[in-house]
């Protein structure tokens, strides 16, 4: 039995194929993937003895297109890139830069004070410094050897 080959029948068959594999493979649809590489800030998070240390690279954010607020242990970053106004009568022939808002939750790793958080902000890199609840803070506990009677 002859078959008739159709190449778009395979081409879109194999689309479906890796578009199934990225899914699985990344945990979710391609599309929203590409959206957060956009806008999404990469984040450095750590712990010291006395604080969790939040870094995150804005570029392109003023610091007062900024917002951090937290709720119970779940640290929620918004900002917003502002788009450049066009120049009169220039022809574009890339415009790549992306513009928008952006969000972004993460799960804080140990109780803070946020009453008592530092954010500082410097050539695209927000700082944050929380420092952790009494109850996270490390505890020293003395260890003493007991006397032998003889």
């Amino acid at each position: 039995m002859l078959m008739r080959w159709e190449p778009l029948r395979d081409v879109l068959t194999l689309q479906r194929t890796m578009d199934r594999f990225l899914d699985e493979f990344l945990g979710r649809p391609l599309a929203q993937v590409e959206a957060s590489w956009v806008l999404t800030p990469h984040i450095d998070l750590y712990e010291t003895d006395d604080a969790i240390v939040l870094k995150a690279t804005v570029p392109g954010v003023k610091p007062d297109d900024l917002q951090i607020s937290i709720t119970g242990d779940v640290l929620t970053l918004r900002g917003e890139v502002r788009e450049d106004a066009e120049e009169e009568g220039a022809t574009y022939y890339l415009r790549e830069r992306r513009y928008g808002s952006f969000s972004r939750s993460i799960r804080l790793p140990a109780p803070v004070v946020a009453d008592e958080a530092e954010a500082t902000f410097e050539h695209g890199v927000l700082t944050l410094v929380l420092p952790k609840a009494e109850e996270a803070r490390p505890k020293i506990i003395e260890v003493k050897g007991k006397k032998s009677k003889k």
